[in-house]
């Protein structure tokens, strides 16, 4: 384990481990038909592909979520074992300005962090704005007549998802890791449709 590094040996086995696991065991039979079958050498070079592009996806949204807690590229390059100009030429996205610009039915809430966008969501759904849009720094909200309520749920946490959705509350996009973010619109009482 090099000076820098956050995680024990064991815990980066464990994730290779699982990262293999999921690329073997997603592809129904895939582990089978490596026994006996040329082409199931081709479905796994395909589930490795899948598994690669949503591991660089997890990893640039990772960087975007530390930068958003406020680690400096300098912190993050050292934890990639790049320098500081590397980190931030991969991984540097486009800000706020690739959302929809402020008008009267749209607005983008910015500079965030994560630690104040939980915050920022709750004032703007309090007036009547509703989640709509995200990325790094940035959260985009739209006009709404009723105000909503907004919520944070890691990604890992699959029956709390399924709950929460029972329960009136909607998704908004496929999730910027390691976050899902949901709405749900309250009455002007400030009661959700659930509470009847």
């Amino acid at each position: 384990m090099t000076d820098d590094a956050l995680l024990t040996p064991q815990e980066s086995a464990r994730i290779r481990e699982g990262i293999a696991g999921a690329v073997l065991g997603g592809p129904e039979g895939l582990t089978d038909s490596l026994e006996h079958d040329p082409a199931g050498y081709l479905r796994l070079v395909d589930a490795s592909r899948v598994g690669a592009e949503e591991a660089g996806r997890l990893l640039r949204e990772a960087v975007q979520g530390a930068r958003a807690a406020g680690h400096s590229w300098d912190t993050v390059g050292r934890v990639l074992g790049v320098s500081r100009q590397a980190a931030q030429q991969r991984f540097a996205t486009r800000g706020p300005e690739a959302a929809a610009s402020d008008g009267p039915d749209r607005r983008v809430l910015t500079p965030l962090t994560a630690f104040t966008e939980m915050a920022a969501l709750a004032e703007a759904g309090r007036a009547g704005w509703q989640l709509v849009g995200y990325g790094a720094f940035y959260h985009e909200v739209e006009a709404s007549e009723h105000p909503w309520e907004h919520a944070r749920v890691t990604l890992a946490a699959g029956a709390r998802h399924r709950r929460m959705e029972a329960e009136g509350w909607i998704p908004v996009g496929a999730g910027w890791f390691p976050w899902r973010y949901y709405k749900r619109p309250l009455d002007p009482t400030g009661k959700t449709p659930a509470d009847g």
